[in-house]
């Protein structure tokens, strides 16, 4: 399906909630508060503009608002945002709530229409404060009621209730987050490629629906950064899950990343950029792993497929499971290691007999320099990654 520009400046909008990311005396006054935001939002790589603000010491309004990324032409549009339960101590502020009017733009023949937009416990840390945690402005929920997009008289693509929460770090405790889309729902029908759209008609995904979830947790002190859950799950298909543990995620990092980044948006269109590509990559060796995996969690997409692709050859479903069960022995003796080919090849095996689960973990006995995961995947033996990370296969395990 054609990706519209419109459908980027909503990822944009979206990238703006979720960089916007808690009480005591009275608020200075509108202006004080608008001119907060907008230092904050900049450090962030974010511009803030706007044509007029008004308001009191506990509320304001700021009209006609648009943002931009720095060293970015194209702004987004957001029109009139309400900060309601202003407080302020020792020049931080709280904002109670955050509210931004429904969102609606068309281009290319696709209308994106968004609605509900608020946060809640947005923090703007007082100016000159050095704790790098408050500059990341760490807000306690975001939530949007709907996302649609239309083409003419059909909706590609539609999002209920997105909601983040998070619990910000104290006392030595780590950050946590969560967040969840109740529901969403694809039209495939719309897809451009006749042959991909041909497949999705044959297993009958036409129409899909399902929801998201992801948690997780962050130790600045650290930079232990681990997302324990980040599940997609898609009715009458299955449901595929991702984690991941990182180390060296801290604010320092952050912050490095960011300005590299601003240095890249900066550049003239068609400039050579590659001193900021080698210091991206010379920060990436900051990061040390510590586990990932990758789990599939069957509700009959797997026996469609079979049966789709033994009908294809003339065959029935088993028969082509058992030749796949087959084949996957030779194909792993590529990687040259055993342990982890007889592991594979049981757990497909089981997993094609009976589909429940499949999961591909990595988890080496110590953290591994990213460094050294870059120069294993740069070796002539690339395949020793697997032995470096712990790489295992299971199947049909809890």
């Amino acid at each position: 399906m054609t990706i519209h520009r419109s459908a980027l400046r909503t990822l944009a909008l979206s990238s703006f909630l979720m960089a916007v990311p808690f009480q005591a005396a009275l608020a200075q006054d509108a202006a004080a508060v608008g001119e907060r935001l907008k230092s904050v939002l900049a450090s962030q790589g974010i511009e803030l503009t706007w044509s007029g603000i008004s308001g009191d010491a506990s509320a304001v309004v700021i009209s006609g608002a648009s943002f931009a990324v720095t060293g970015v032409p194209d702004k987004t549009t957001l029109g009139d945002v309400t900060l309601s339960d202003i407080t302020e101590e020792d020049g931080a502020y709280t904002i109670g709530k955050v509210t931004l009017p429904n969102y609606s733009v068309t281009e290319d023949g696709a209308t994106i229409d968004i609605s509900g937009i608020s946060l809640t416990g947005l923090k703007l840390p007082a100016e000159g404060d050095s704790d790098p945690v408050a500059a990341l402005m760490l807000y306690e929920t975001a939530a949007m009621e709907s996302l649609t997009v239309r083409m003419g008289d059909k909706i590609p693509f539609s999002m209920d209730q997105l909601h983040f929460e998070i619990t910000p770090p104290a006392d030595g405790e780590p950050m946590e987050f969560s967040g969840a889309a109740e529901k969403f729902t694809a039209d495939l029908t719309l897809v451009d490629d006749a042959e991909s759209k041909k497949t999705m008609e044959a297993l009958g995904y036409q129409t899909i629906s399902g929801y998201f979830e992801l948690a997780g947790s962050w130790q600045p002190t650290d930079g232990r950064l681990e997302l324990s859950q980040y599940d997609i799950s898609i009715d009458n298909a299955g449901t595929i899950g991702f984690t991941f543990d990182l180390g060296g995620y801290t604010p320092a990092f952050i912050k490095s990343m960011q300005d590299v980044q601003k240095q890249m948006a900066a550049q003239p269109e068609g400039a050579d950029s590659s001193a900021q590509g080698l210091a991206m990559l010379g920060l990436m060796q900051q990061l040390t792993f510590h586990s990932a995996s990758l789990r599939f969690d069957d509700d009959s997409l797997t026996g469609k497929i079979l049966d789709f692709l033994a009908a294809q050859q003339g065959m029935k479903g088993p028969d082509l499971a058992n030749q796949a069960k087959a084949i996957v022995p030779f194909l792993m003796a590529q990687l040259n290691n055993p342990e982890l080919t007889t592991q594979v090849t049981a757990a497909v095996s089981a997993y094609l007999d009976e589909p429940k689960s499949i999961e591909v973990s990595a988890e080496p006995a110590n953290a591994v320099p990213f460094a050294v995961i870059m120069a294993g995947a740069m070796s002539p033996s690339p395949q020793d990654l697997t032995k470096t990370l712990g790489v295992t296969v299971t199947a049909n395990e809890d």
